[in-house]
């Protein structure tokens, strides 16, 4: 029998052959907000943060390494308080790595990387996977590397219904990371050539730097399938520095965005504490 994964279009839902059925998915007005579960709540256990999540009134989760958890687990806990996991990372690689997929002559352990993390996103039901890159000085050996991986981890993310995420990371936080702009995803995105590769759009590390968020959240509409915010500067709550975001939400409204936005900021003092910024958008509560 073929496995069938529900992935979310507009207001309705669309089945995928090749991976397990999603759990219910949020349908309502912008912003639908994820809580990264790697960033917060990180006073409680990892699988705590789920239930703390969905207590706060947020509608699904996302994280970035989850692999310190057995998938068995993280799905077990997943279906028991009835969340989606809507966006998970691939494995950075080894110690003082930043990905593998940019890098030439690490191909097989990018590809052995990538089984791992499909073979977990197919267990957890996640949707989309962010693909990291890597550090390393952008060239004609590491775009031609970078190309290729990411084409072959398209087809095996086509197998168990993923799309892959390639996220551009700011200079600052990331000194030598391969993947640095918007403009340089899409071009890439056009060489890459599949159509289960998307851009993931973090406001936080264009604002750092593109800026113009909002001329690029409409230009780049038809690339990017997830967003990620957080405050600028300091990633904390995104209602801190010189982000407008009930600007950007209603201009996402407005030109027709309806993805998931994930939270992935540091909490400045406590997750509940910063949680006003998103009382409008009906999150808060306390945790369990």
């Amino acid at each position: 029998m073929a496995l069938v994964s529900c992935a979310v279009r507009g207001n309705t839902s669309a089945c995928l052959p090749g991976r397990k059925a999603a759990l219910p998915i949020f349908e309502g007005d912008l912003p639908k907000l994820a809580a990264n579960i790697s960033t917060l709540f990180t006073e409680l256990p990892f699988l705590d943060r789920i239930a703390a999540a969905k207590a706060a009134g947020f509608k699904a989760v996302e994280c970035q390494g989850p692999y310190h958890t057995p998938a068995s687990d993280f799905a077990r806990t997943l279906k028991q308080e009835a969340m989606p996991v809507v966006l998970m990372n691939a494995p950075a690689g080894g110690e003082g790595d930043r990905g593998l997929a940019a890098l030439p002559g690490r191909e097989k352990d990018f590809r052995d990387s990538m089984a791992r993390a499909l073979a977990y996103a197919h267990e957890i039901g996640a949707p989309r996977m962010h693909v990291l890159a890597g550090a390393i000085a952008p060239g004609a050996a590491s775009e031609a590397a970078y190309i290729e991986n990411i084409r072959w981890a398209a087809e095996r993310a086509r197998e168990v219904g993923v799309i892959v995420q390639l996220e551009p990371l700011n200079a600052q936080d990331n000194p030598g990371y391969f993947l640095r702009t918007t403009a340089q995803a899409v071009a890439l995105l056009g060489r890459i050539a599949r159509d289960n590769v998307k851009m993931q759009f973090d406001f936080y590390h264009c604002q750092i730097t593109e800026g113009d968020l909002a001329r690029h959240a409409e230009a780049l509409l038809p690339h990017y399938s997830h967003i990620q915010i957080a405050g600028v500067p300091g990633r904390n709550e995104p209602d801190r520095g010189e982000i407008n975001y009930p600007f950007l939400f209603d201009l996402l409204d407005r030109i027709g965005y309806d993805g998931w936005v994930g939270c992935e900021y540091r909490p400045a003092a406590g997750t509940l504490a910063g949680l006003g910024w998103a009382a409008r958008w009906g999150i808060g509560g306390r945790a369990p």
